[in-house]
């Protein structure tokens, strides 16, 4: 599995907040569960899971979107799921479009 985390230049706050606005902009966008881990030298790491209705994929999808800023930077990585229909889980581009809503809010801070 590749790497497709980036860094960005907002501080981690600033960062979530952009994210939370951005996804829960929608009806059916939701913050269902947040986790956040400081370690002894002031990093931390945060993992946030958003849920959405997809009419395409005909079911809730999930985003996960963990943050960190062990290297001094914020970095970001999201991984969607749950759209899957079927044997081949099928979810019609709907996985990838949630995943998109970040990337894009993300975007005029990536370095």
């Amino acid at each position: 599995m590749e790497d497709l985390s980036y860094f960005v230049t907002l501080d981690m706050t600033d960062c979530q907040d952009l994210i939370f606005k951005a996804v829960t902009d929608s009806v059916t966008g939701t913050l269902i569960g947040a986790h956040t881990v400081a370690s002894t030298d002031g990093s931390s790491c945060t993992v946030d899971v958003y849920e959405k209705h997809y009419y395409r994929a005909g079911n809730r999808l999930t985003l996960t979107v963990i943050l960190d800023d062990f290297t001094g930077q914020t970095r970001v990585r999201c991984i969607s799921g749950g759209g899957g229909e079927g044997l081949f889980r099928l979810d019609w581009g709907a996985a990838e479009s949630f995943e998109d809503v970040v990337h894009q809010a993300l975007a005029p801070y990536r370095i």
